[in-house]
């Protein structure tokens, strides 16, 4: 039987704070490493993603065994999404470094909702609906707006990239968005199989751990060469990856890949705020616009759909379910179609109070920062 309107909404807005956790988690990772400038990009993303992976894997032993028989049925699923992990981080990371902390985050992670939506439109012939196409319009100027405040800003006396070191870092982020979007896909798809989060989540990020082991064991080095280096990699593999995807695989389990993709977005946000408060640096006005249109984005995504009113049932709807049971098969417990199967809530649904508290706080997070910024 189909769950009733306001489990669903619950479901997905649990689901949406979850991805929303953990890209919090993510927009960390550049703070983090700038107390590791001898490392280069190819060791932290290889730590980072690498071990967290294999943690994942590791403490998803008993479900991973459990459904051995439903993975190895979906193996290349699996194995897609473990080369796609494995790309990602050193095609992200490398982007940052070669065209800049602005470009490659707005490159790789602004086009990843659009990739997801491509593969997701092309694999699983789902409809983009007008909801999503709105919050992810929004998302992707904010982030260029706050990308755009942060190549304008003054940064000292650190040389340009050269046009074609950029014109590269913005082929990785392309890279680093598609291989994003497929992972998440992945990962998404495997769920909706029947294999739990935890499974999924760690098949799919221990084989792609595994295949970033030589790169770390090549290019990390530097990782052991400083206690403050060290404490770096063990922060980035154990909170932003290893616990930032085992939130984003609970996500997975209640929203498709194109909304989680897309509340992502909040992650060059938060990476922006913590610049500020932390590392000292000063956002422009228009960075601090792109970032209230990247909360707008995930307002839109996770308001509520406004309720409409239930029809009273008649004495034949038990003829009308029976013949909605022989076209569509809901009738009967099958999963519903549609936009339905992929965790969005049909229109009436109560509203997911977890997402919509999370987009407010964000929103007072951003309006109290940005406070003293004007001031000044």
């Amino acid at each position: 039987m189909r769950r009733p309107a306001g489990r669903a909404a619950r479901s997905v807005g649990a689901g949406s704070l979850c991805v929303l956790a953990a890209s919090v988690l993510w927009g960390t990772t550049g703070t983090a490493a700038t107390f590791a400038p001898a490392v280069g990009p190819l060791a932290i993303g290889a730590v980072a993603m690498g071990l967290g992976g294999l943690l994942q894997a590791l403490t998803a032993v008993a479900p991973i065994a459990r459904q051995g028989r439903k993975l190895r049925a979906q193996w290349g699923v699996v194995l897609l999404g473990s080369v796609a992990v494995a790309v990602y981080p050193l095609a992200f990371y490398s982007s940052m470094r070669l065209a800049g902390v602005a470009v490659g985050t707005v490159v790789s992670l602004g086009t990843a909702p659009l990739a997801s939506a491509v593969i997701e439109r092309v694999l699983d012939r789902r409809r983009l609906s007008r909801r999503w196409t709105l919050g992810a319009a929004l998302g992707l100027l904010g982030t260029v707006l706050l990308c755009v405040g942060e190549a304008t800003r003054d940064h000292g006396d650190r040389e340009t990239a050269s046009v074609g070191a950029t014109v590269l870092g913005v082929g990785l982020g392309l890279i680093a968005a598609a291989t994003y979007a497929l992972y998440s896909w992945a990962a998404h798809r495997l769920i909706t199989r029947g294999i739990t989060s935890r499974a999924a989540m760690g098949a799919v990020f221990g084989v792609g751990g595994l295949l970033l082991v030589p790169v770390l064991l090549a290019t990390g080095a530097p990782l052991i060469s400083s206690w403050s280096n060290a404490a770096v990699g063990v922060y980035m593999a154990l909170v932003p990856m290893f616990a930032g995807y085992v939130l984003f695989g609970w996500g997975l389990a209640h929203v498709p890949a194109s909304t989680a993709t897309t509340l992502s977005l909040l992650e060059p946000a938060v990476a922006a705020v913590l610049a500020v408060l932390v590392v000292g640096e000063r956002l422009p006005a228009v960075g601090w616009i792109g970032i209230a249109l990247v909360v707008g984005c995930l307002a839109v995504l996770t308001a509520p759909a406004r309720r409409t009113r239930q029809p009273r049932q008649r004495e034949d709807d038990g003829a009308s379910a029976q013949v909605g049971a022989a076209h569509g098969g809901t009738a009967h417990g099958d999963p519903p179609h549609g936009d339905a199967a992929h965790g969005d809530p049909p229109p009436g649904d109560a509203p997911p109070p977890a997402a919509a508290a999370a987009a407010a706080a964000a929103a007072a997070a951003v309006s109290l920062v940005a406070r003293p910024e004007a001031d000044r």
